[in-house]
């Protein structure tokens, strides 16, 4: 096993797309640990009135880079070798930090879980005291740090061409669950050779649901060893930490987001033991837990937990 780091700067990274077409900006060996660093979402006018605060590189991003159709920095991609369409890369996810003392968050136009009821548009930048683990509103409440990437994912099936950032797919990206934070493991299905994994979009902490369209959208680095698993066949993201199986579920339709995921719940529970379909979906019914991811990124999200324990 060999370790990467992979500098945040306008050379590693793409803003507001996924391509399969890319450059890859590393090249591991399946087992190796990545460290990438990542700028939060937004251009110009998410950053705070004093520029100083700005790490030089995030600016140079926003002035060098050619945006897509979202507003997301995504570091990458890395391609993983051995792995190939069919394949799933899994992806341990073993360290997020908070790298600035600011982030942002904002009531933007259209966007969020009730668009109609907040048309005073506004952004903050609350402060955040990595020493303390806290981020601080301006009215002076105090919520720990839980830092995560809201982005995750490898590059889309070629035939699907560019695709913006916002939107969650198969192939993971914008996915923003609260979860996917260190001591979690991700699976994510292979479409290109290579894998071509990437990760962005810094959360220093967020609510499920995540409805007014952003969490504390900051600076992070994270670590990832990525491992090319020829022994499974998901088709979408799963995941899992030490005691809970976590299924995901995205869809336009929330409904359909939820039978999505507790269909792959049910999957992953036969997958794992001697139960049957009846019997994985309810177990599912007494046991597990049925979260919304979040509301606002035009698929939206359904996670469920069941506790490893029950079986």
């Amino acid at each position: 096993m060999a370790s990467h780091e992979i500098p945040g700067t306008h050379e590693t990274m793409v803003w507001g797309y996924f391509d399969a077409t890319t450059p890859p900006v590393a090249t591991v060996e399946s087992g190796d640990e990545v460290t990438l660093y990542s700028f939060p979402a937004g251009g110009a006018e998410a950053l705070p009135a004093d520029r100083s605060i700005v790490p030089p590189a995030y600016l140079e991003a926003i002035e060098s880079l050619t945006q897509g159709a979202g507003p997301h920095f995504v570091t990458g991609p890395v391609f993983v070798k051995g792995a190939v369409p069919g394949d799933v890369l899994q992806v341990d996810i073993l360290e997020t930090d908070v790298t600035m003392d600011w982030g942002f968050m904002a009531i933007l136009p259209l966007l969020g879980t009730a668009p109609e009821a907040f048309t005073e548009y506004e952004t903050i930048h609350p402060k955040i005291d990595r020493e303390r683990r806290v981020m601080v509103m301006p009215w002076g409440a105090e919520i720990p740090l839980d830092p995560f990437c809201g982005i995750i994912g490898v590059a889309p099936p070629p035939e699907w061409g560019r695709c913006g950032s916002p939107v969650p797919r198969a192939f993971g990206g914008n996915m923003d669950n609260k979860e996917l934070k260190p001591g979690t493991t991700l699976y994510l299905p292979v479409f290109n050779e290579g894998a071509l994994f990437f990760a962005g979009d810094g959360h220093g902490v967020q609510g499920d649901g995540e409805v007014c369209i952003t969490a504390l959208e900051t600076g992070v680095k994270a670590t990832f060893r990525l491992t090319v698993r020829k022994d499974l066949s998901y088709a979408k993201p799963f995941a899992e930490n030490e005691t809970h199986l976590i299924a995901i579920g995205l869809n336009e339709d929330l409904d359909d987001a939820a039978k999505e995921a507790v269909l792959e719940m049910v999957d992953r529970i036969c997958e794992r033991t001697n139960l049957s379909r009846n019997q994985a979906y309810m177990l599912c019914s007494v046991a597990a837990d049925v979260r919304v991811t979040q509301l606002v990124d035009g698929n939206k999200g359904i996670h469920v937990m069941l506790p490893k324990s029950v079986l």
